[in-house]
């Protein structure tokens, strides 16, 4: 135990809390048993360490990474009971998944353990769901942690603190920034190249991006699915189609002839992919995602990734529906419109350059036009970069 408290201690001692995750706020700290999930590297290692920081708890606090070479000979139940013993309150476990049979101790902590509160995060977020849902259904309370919005990327890099805003207040044309921000297009611009993930200050970027892509095809899905090492190649390569030609209106026939698989074994690849955090899919109104039904397009996760896994000059238009669909994503039940881009309950956008018209939707209620490189609305054009403020 000793070794573990030297490397909390130390991790602690390095966490800066100047900056927070909104999902920080978002949790319910005081529930027996939480559950955060959310794709690598979109800061849940640091969003614990930082909580634990803020409620000036650490006394009573452990923080542990189930990866750690001491639970080669330790199990997580006894170090918990352990911990316990010596009136440990606060357990965080992270990346449970890389234990195996993590769930199954994370129950026995919680039934016989009962003044232990144990919050778990995991990156391989199949794993971790599959496990909630299955031995935790009934005493977990799940989170899932997205990549950063604008909001929180210009209170990152420009020492703001800008509130979120709603739905209503952006279609409003209400966003307000601070004064010091004049002019918010290069920031939205830069925003948009790599400030999805936490990390995008550090050195080779986008080779680290590629690395997370990497180790969620070739660890996280296959183990997860009992794949070989020849289904990772696969993975790859329908990302790769994917990247290379998203918003992608999918035809998994074909989709199938170019990897080799059959259209259920490619459904069950973009339902693995999507949960992992690489992909999202649009569907039509009145329909749900599930294995049998076909999205409308599918779309990388985020504008970052577009970027760091795609071999040329990424499509502007692409670039512009796929960051209004993750942003928006995050508070609201996004889905195909039927007359243009996509529907928010009855709200209707279209997105586009500054020249987009309002042609397509001219007969639509309640839609509106969304512009990029624009930097104030009016009437029902809204500028892009407002919707990076609704989380």
């Amino acid at each position: 135990m000793e070794q573990l408290y030297e490397i909390y201690s130390a991790l602690l001692k390095s966490t800066d809390t100047t900056f927070v995750r909104y999902m920080h706020d978002k949790i319910d700290w005081q529930s027996r048993l939480i559950v955060i999930i959310g794709a690598r590297g979109v800061g849940k290692t640091t969003t614990l360490l930082q909580h634990i920081k803020k409620t000036k708890a650490s006394a009573q606090s452990l923080y542990i990474s189930a990866d750690n070479t001491y639970f080669a000979a330790h199990s997580l139940y006894d170090t918990a009971a352990e911990f316990h013993k010596a009136n440990g309150k606060f357990l965080y476990i992270d990346e449970a998944h890389k234990y195996k049979g993590w769930s199954q101790e994370v129950k026995m902590m919680y039934d016989t353990l009962p003044d232990l509160n144990i919050i778990v995060t995991g990156s391989s977020i199949l794993d971790i769901e599959s496990a909630t849902d299955a031995d935790l259904s009934r005493r977990a309370i799940r989170y899932t942690m997205e990549g950063m919005s604008f909001r929180e990327y210009l209170n990152m890099t420009q020492g703001c603190d800008i509130k979120p805003f709603t739905i209503d207040e952006i279609i409003n044309n209400a966003v307000q920034l601070p004064a010091k921000i004049v002019h918010p297009l290069p920031l939205w611009n830069d925003y948009i190249r790599r400030g999805n993930y936490p990390f995008f200050g550090m050195d080779n970027y986008y080779s680290r991006i590629n690395n997370v892509v990497n180790q969620t095809l070739e660890v996280d899905i296959p183990v997860y699915a009992g794949m070989n090492a020849a289904t990772s190649h696969k993975l790859k390569k329908l990302l790769y189609v994917i990247a290379q030609s998203s918003p992608f209106k999918p035809n998994v026939s074909e989709l199938g002839r170019v990897i080799e698989c059959d259209r259920s074994t490619v459904s069950d690849y973009i339902v693995y992919m999507e949960k992992a955090g690489l992909l999202r899919q649009l569907c039509n109104i009145g329909s749900g995602l599930s294995l049998i039904e076909r999205p409308e397009k599918l779309f990388l996760a985020n504008t970052t990734l577009i970027h760091a896994i795609g071999e040329s000059t990424p499509n502007i238009g692409n670039i512009r529906e796929t960051a209004f669909f993750a942003l928006m994503s995050v508070n609201n039940n996004v889905k195909a419109s039927p007359v243009s881009d996509f529907l928010i309950d009855d709200k209707t956008f279209e997105v586009g350059g500054k020249g987009k018209t309002q042609r397509q939707i001219k007969n639509t209620p309640n839609s509106f036009v969304v512009k990029d490189d624009i930097e104030n609305g009016y009437l029902n054009v809204i500028p892009l970069w407002c919707f990076g403020m609704n989380y």
